[in-house]
């Protein structure tokens, strides 16, 4: 059983983890880099261990490090929580040949569903419906001109090994798609190492919508409902709520069940989430399937009353699920808002710093997860996410009235924050009626004057 965990992982996902161990009576460690002495996962762990520089790079992505400081502390697993080393099948692959349990997938399941050509096949032979595109990378421009031409434009290229938006270029002609296949490569080589991209048809306004799976090592398989993040700029997720307000209970049945088909067919175990696209028409199409624990996690916890990285912790133990689908009840309504440093007024430009005051909203049906505190100051080197707003209600209604209200107690200063941001968008009458899809930011920013931020 495990006793010990280390979490390769750093702000409030490392806290989260830390509350859970501690709840489990399961000891924790923490790995920082030097920007991160102050933080409070370092504070908060019963152990921590510098593993080196400010720049991932020369830390968190630094799994012979991790590994190192895995063997120094005698942890029994390894929680790499999002981002960084998350879907890394080789660190997954470390973690297993060195008997370490990876709280996550096995590195098989990350190898198939972390390459986005090979994923998209083997769902596609358990008869989950594919957004129309290339079989697999395309080599040369003229290769994909043709794939292009004959889908019909427009057409998004993608890269092969792609995630939070990066190597994603939409092309609406000829003459665009020479460009963007090209600036897409480009970007996936330096963001991911691997310059593949592959093309497929761009599905115009659509919705996107995420299932949240779970599976145990004992072959059971289970979703947990929906999540609507449609609320998004350059494929980076703002808002985030379950269930969807488009959703019909029959097309949420249905889309369930294909996420469930699509993770056995991956031979899937953990926590993962299966991504969808779905059309005004309710036509709907699997775009990719993240292997670890998704940002947006808590709107799920509170919408179920489920626990997810407890169950990611006992999953990893080799223990049953305790639930089956037909115990899974939606019994409310969940909005989180994602609280970046960045300044909405100026094209969301970072806003590291000092944060001179810290208040966090309160009060029933309000949940903040954040790292950041009152004198803490935030580094330039990683994500500019400071926290999560996640507010609950009965209805939708009272989620988002609630989610007003916290916002407007949210205290952030000595940094620029998109809270504002969030206040505006709370009140807009497209938002409100439950009708944004992922062109509603591009949308919203144009018609809302830049001061109101």
């Amino acid at each position: 059983m495990i006793q010990k965990v280390l979490i390769a992982n750093r702000g409030e996902i490392a806290l989260r983890i830390i509350r859970a161990c501690r709840e489990m009576g399961i000891k924790t460690l923490a790995v920082y880099s030097e920007a991160d002495v102050q933080s409070l996962h370092v504070q908060l762990a019963d152990e921590a261990i510098c593993i080196g520089g400010p720049r991932s790079s020369d830390s968190y992505l630094r799994a012979d490090r991790i590994i190192s400081a895995a063997e120094i502390a005698d942890v029994d697993a390894i929680h790499p929580g999002y981002g960084f080393l998350s879907e890394n099948a080789k660190f997954a692959e470390q973690c297993e040949s060195c008997n370490i349990k990876f709280i996550g997938p096995k590195s098989k399941s990350i190898r198939i569903m972390g390459d986005k050509s090979i994923a998209k096949e083997t769902v596609r032979k358990a008869g989950v419906p594919i957004v129309p595109g290339s079989d697999g990378p395309v080599e040369s421009e003229t290769e994909a001109v043709k794939v292009a031409r004959k889908m019909g434009y427009p057409v998004i290229n993608k890269a092969v090994a792609g995630g939070g938006g990066g190597g994603m270029r939409i092309a609406h002609n000829d003459v665009s798609f020479a460009k963007e296949f090209h600036v897409a490569r480009a970007e996936a080589e330096k963001a991911f190492g691997n310059g593949a991209v592959y093309v497929e048809k761009y599905i115009q306004t659509p919705r996107h919508i995420e299932f949240q799976i779970l599976a145990d090592s004992h072959g059971k398989v289970i979703h947990l409902g929906e999540r609507d993040c449609s609320v998004q700029r350059r494929h980076q997720k703002l808002i985030e709520e379950a269930p969807s307000p488009f959703l019909s209970a029959d097309l949420r049945k249905k889309m369930g069940k294909i996420a469930v088909r699509a993770a056995e067919a991956a031979e899937y175990q953990n926590a993962g989430t299966i991504e969808f696209l779905v059309d005004p028409k309710g036509n709907f199409y699997f775009i990719e399937m993240n292997t670890r624990i998704q940002v947006e996690h808590p709107v799920t916890e509170e919408v179920t009353g489920i626990d997810l990285i407890r169950q990611q912790i006992r999953i990893a133990n080799g223990e049953k699920l305790e639930f089956d689908q037909s115990d899974i009840k939606i019994t409310k309504h969940a909005i989180e808002c994602r609280i970046n440093a960045e300044d909405p007024s100026r094209n969301f430009a970072p806003s590291p710093g000092a944060i001179s005051l810290y208040y966090a909203p309160g009060g029933h049906g309000v949940r903040v997860d954040s790292h950041v505190y009152s004198g803490y100051s935030i580094p330039p080197y990683y994500d500019s996410m400071i926290g999560k707003l996640i507010c609950f209600g009965s209805t939708r209604k009272i989620a988002l009235q609630r989610s007003y209200r916290a916002l407007s107690e949210y205290l952030v200063r000595g940094i620029k924050t998109t809270i504002p941001l969030h206040k505006a968008i709370m009140c807009d009458p497209t938002f409100i009626e439950g009708k944004a899809t992922t062109a509603y930011m591009e949308d919203f920013m144009t018609r809302t004057p830049p001061d109101l931020f």
